[in-house]
């Protein structure tokens, strides 16, 4: 497989890489265990790149809890 590079900002934990978004914009990404900023345009190229990865999302739950869950992504 051919080596494949991307841009992004790598975070300790998907709520530090979530509250990026937050204030800055991009995607959340899982991406082989490591939580990732992307901007839209690189998570679609990653994407058609066949590479596994999931976007983070923070979900509010009937509760009233909010949880952050993963879409994986192929």
């Amino acid at each position: 497989m051919k080596p494949f590079t991307f841009k992004a900002i790598e975070f300790k934990n998907a709520g530090a890489a979530l509250q990026h978004t937050e204030a800055a914009g991009g995607e959340a990404i899982l991406l082989g265990g490591r939580h990732y900023v992307v901007s839209e345009s690189e998570a679609v190229r990653i994407a058609r790149a066949d590479i596994e990865f999931a976007y983070l999302c923070e979900h509010d739950a009937a509760d009233g809890a909010s949880r952050i869950v993963t879409i994986p992504v192929n």
